[in-house]
């Protein structure tokens, strides 16, 4: 029994898994942008090969240095628990580097320390990225073991911009005498204290490492990184009190979420959006605005007394966003001479971003009239440049996080795949308590079965909502270019941080 207690210490369950298939796809799209996965192996202080990821954008402006927040894994966890950060952090222009603790996942080592050698695996990736001219200030997102780990590293490099600890313990020897009486392991209570101190010398003889070391609580005084705690209400594993301690001790700026859940439980919205907001303030990532919002940006910041080659303008910029760049330039040399008023271009812009009739959904159908997954290039395309057309017409940096958010939502449902990428069907009971460890799967694998709803019911359901999109995108545009013609100066553009 207390051979297994050790192991259940320094050398739980390793995760095995493939990076085709459980990471995401070395180039990927996320919220209408393109970005990509890096691969690297870096060397530890005791020569232990670590698998790393580095998600960045697939093309940064020249001269332009970008945060990035590491992401440190749990204890049993690997790179592939930090595909919820990607969505979160990737459309802030925020990148995510992830990798195996020594001991974890895919990288050399036979044993896990809870954080001790842990802190020197990511002191080796800070060093790393410190190199970089591409990376700016670094940031460190933490989950059990890895917001100890994060911990431990931020008490010794006060130039790590922000933290963000997710059940942390704070410290281990009382954490094992918890864990005792939660796993009910038959020791009797006298001899509990001589059972743990015997395993210490067990795991200092094979770990290199002294479980009393780990007293997380000494090391909050020091350290004054602003840093935001989580902790679930409901864990058992670590219980709540142990981050309530660290956040009483902790120097610096600090915060603390409580939320619904145990120690595995996937995280609620509110506390991603926190955590989003968080890094956004601590990092200040920069802003990559492109050509149509640029135009928009112009748009709002005059007000009025705008002339109308500017309006012009701005429409051409909206019709250059659903067309490609060679015939954009030939479409801006005939707003110079057009004769046609500026509410009839919008409403001829307008008109051109829904469809006619029910024979402009047949894209949407199979040969047997089934609404299915588009998979094709064709049907990829028509679903891309929606997308690319909403992000760009509608300048809304806010919509592009909730679309990320709820594709997180999305993934947090979904459970572990097969090596062919179909996603099992699950039952009711089944879905609610599904872990984070499912985010794992990237939603692009994901395949549903083909619906059976008639023809008829599809493309007037389908033409009924393109059809809505279509009015409240012209109501919405319309409005704004009347109070410009009105000459309101106060309609300005209130930005979403």
């Amino acid at each position: 029994m207390i051979e297994q207690f050790v192991n259940f210490v320094i050398r739980p369950p390793r995760a095995e898994y493939n990076p085709d298939q459980y990471l995401w796809e070395p180039e990927f799209t996320l919220a209408g942008r393109k970005y990509k996965r890096i691969d690297l192996e870096l060397s530890n202080e005791r020569n232990q090969t670590l698998k790393c990821s580095h998600y960045v954008p697939a093309v940064i402006p020249e001269n332009t240095a970008l945060p990035c927040v590491i992401y440190c894994h749990g204890n049993s966890g690997c790179r592939a628990d930090a595909n919820e950060a990607a969505v979160i952090l990737l459309p802030s222009n925020i990148t995510l580097f992830a990798l195996d603790f020594a001991g974890s996942g895919l990288s050399g080592g036979e044993y896990v320390s809870l954080g001790w050698h842990e802190k020197q695996d990511l002191k080796s990736v800070v060093s790393f990225l410190r190199k970089n001219k591409e990376v700016s200030c670094i940031g460190l997102w933490g989950r059990s073991m890895g917001a100890v780990t994060s911990l431990l590293y931020g008490a010794e490099d006060p130039s790590i911009a922000g933290m963000v600890l997710d059940s942390a313990f704070s410290n281990l020897y009382e954490l094992m005498l918890e864990l005792v009486d939660v796993y009910k392991i038959r020791v009797p209570k006298f001899t509990v204290k001589m059972a743990v101190h015997y395993m210490r010398r067990v795991i200092q003889r094979r770990a290199k490492f002294d479980i009393m070391d780990l007293n997380v609580v000494q090391f909050a005084p020091k350290t004054f990184i602003p840093a935001l705690f989580g902790h679930a209400s409901s864990d058992v594993f670590i219980q709540s009190h142990h981050t309530d301690r660290i956040h009483q001790a902790y120097a610096g700026d600090k915060n603390l979420i409580k939320f619904d859940g145990d120690h595995n439980s996937a995280r609620p919205q509110f506390y991603y959006d926190s955590v989003s907001i968080f890094f956004y303030n601590v990092l200040n990532p920069p802003q990559f605005p492109s050509a149509c919002s640029n135009k928009l940006e112009k748009y709002y910041n005059r007000g009025a007394g705008t002339n109308e080659s500017l309006l012009y303008e701005i429409i051409n910029g909206l019709r250059a966003a659903g067309t490609d760049a060679g015939s954009s330039s030939a479409a801006a040399a005939s707003f110079t001479n057009a004769t046609k008023s500026v509410v009839e271009l919008l409403t001829e812009r307008v008109n051109q971003l829904s469809v006619k009739n029910d024979s402009d959904l047949d894209f949407l159908l199979d040969e047997n009239h089934n609404l299915t997954e588009m998979e094709e290039n064709t049907a990829e395309s028509h679903t891309q440049d929606k997308a690319n057309r909403q992000n760009e017409e509608c300048c809304s940096y806010t919509s592009s996080n909730r679309e990320s958010w709820g594709r997180c939502s999305s993934l947090g449902a979904a459970s572990d795949v097969s090596s062919s990428g179909e996603r099992p069907r699950v039952s009711d009971h089944k879905h609610k308590s599904m872990t984070l460890r499912a985010l794992a799967t990237p939603l692009r694998r994901i395949r549903r079965k083909p619906l059976t709803i008639p023809k008829e019911r599809k493309n007037r359901s389908l033409w009924k909502r393109l059809n809505q999109e279509r009015h409240d995108m012209g109501e919405s545009l319309t409005q704004r270019f009347r109070l410009c013609l009105q000459g309101q100066s106060q309609h300005k553009r209130t930005k979403s941080s």
